[in-house]
Order: structure tokens, then C-alpha cells, then sequence
């Protein structure tokens, strides 16, 4: 049993320097991501990108708000955009896979639109919300 065990461990030491004789004498370099990539570090949004210009018209978003049942209630939330200093249109027709009555906010104030005026203007008019979906396709009313 004593000369089984031997053999074993002779083999094993034999085994172990053959494996080691494969494995590589340095550890392998790695080139550095930053020499690859050059002038394309940064992610930059398609707004803030030179071609931003070069974007077509008819890729530019519109702000819809509405949803509301009447007319009414669509003529007094235009009314109350009014009265803020921005410029809203009656959507003729209805929107894609909406209901209700819409207005169009105008591109120069959607900026004055913001989240917490929306908000308040939820808790105001029953079930108003607000969509960004292409200006193009979308008959108003001037």
C-alpha cells in the first residue's frame, strides 16, 4: 500500500511539471481602451451633437396635452395655458391610440411647460395627460 501510494504521488509531481511546461512564462498586456477609441470618448445626445441641425423637420416632437371628454373643459384648459403665456392649438381630429380632446403646446413654450405645472394641471382638470409624439400628421386648428 505504501509503494501505491508513492507511485501516486511520483505521478503526480511528473504531471505537475509537464502542465507547468505549457503555461505561459508572462503575463499577457492589455492595450488600453482610451488608444482605440480616439475621438469617440464621450456619448454625446443627438441634440448636442454638430449634425443636430442636420436633423429633418419632420423629426421634430410636439407636445400634446389633453385627453379631456369635452370640448368645454378643452376650451378652459387652453384658457388656463393662455393666461401662463403659452401658445396652445386644438387638435383637429384625434390623436393615435387616444381619446378625447387635445391641444398642441407650441415648440417655443414647451420649455415654460415643465413637470410641476403638469402635475397641477392634473389635479385641476379630471383626467388630463400629456404625450410626445411627432409634430408631422397631426391637423390643428390656428
Amino acid at each position: 500500500m505504501r509503494w501505491l501510494f508513492l507511485l501516486l504521488l511520483v505521478l503526480n509531481v511528473i504531471y505537475y511539471v509537464w502542465h507547468q511546461q505549457g503555461a505561459p512564462l508572462k503575463v499577457k498586456e492589455v492595450v488600453s481602451l482610451s488608444l482605440y477609441k480616439g475621438s469617440q470618448q464621450d456619448i454625446r445626445l443627438l441634440s448636442e451633437s454638430r449634425n443636430a441641425a442636420q436633423v429633418p423637420a419632420r423629426e421634430k416632437e410636439c407636445l400634446y396635452v389633453g385627453g379631456v371628454e369635452t370640448p368645454e373643459v378643452l376650451e378652459s384648459l387652453r384658457q388656463r395655458l393662455t393666461s401662463l403665456d403659452i401658445r396652445a392649438r386644438k387638435v383637429v381630429g384625434k390623436l393615435v391610440d387616444s381619446t378625447g380632446w387635445w391641444l398642441q403646446i407650441s415648440p417655443e413654450s414647451q420649455r415654460l411647460l415643465d413637470q410641476t405645472l403638469l402635475s397641477t394641471l392634473s389635479n385641476d382638470f379630471k383626467d388630463l395627460k400629456h404625450k410626445i409624439m411627432l409634430c408631422e400628421g397631426v391637423a390643428t386648428v390656428d
